[in-house]
């Protein structure tokens, strides 16, 4: 059992938010820690927990600086890029799936679209 209070979902009360709803108004949650638990519940199966912060604690977003929106971009060609085979290396136009570790048309070359 944990020691912070627990809600139900929909049932929070005004002033708190989670780290979504905070991010929509434009806010983070700073240093501040967790004020509170929100459940939802599910049929067999445990429920979904997510954590609520104050919203008059909460800081703004820190500004996209230059540095860290090449970094983003740079990771996000690595993501779109096959890393296989030599021949390919091309930007794939879409994020490359973690379970195949490489392009579609590498990992099944044989498949032909109709």
């Amino acid at each position: 059992m944990s020691a912070l209070p627990t809600y139900r979902w929909h049932l929070a009360p005004e002033g708190l938010a989670t780290r979504r709803q905070l991010r929509a108004l434009g806010l983070r949650p700073g240093c501040q820690d967790v004020v509170a638990e929100l459940h939802r519940p599910r049929r067999r199966r445990p429920p979904l927990v997510a954590y609520l912060y104050r919203i008059d604690r909460a800081k703004p977003v820190r500004p996209m600086t230059p540095g860290r929106a090449a970094a983003l971009a740079a990771a996000m060609t690595a993501r779109r890029t096959c890393p296989t085979c030599p021949t390919c290396r091309t930007d794939a136009e879409y994020c490359i799936p973690r379970s195949l570790g490489m392009c579609v048309t590498c990992a099944y070359p044989t498949a032909l679209p109709s």
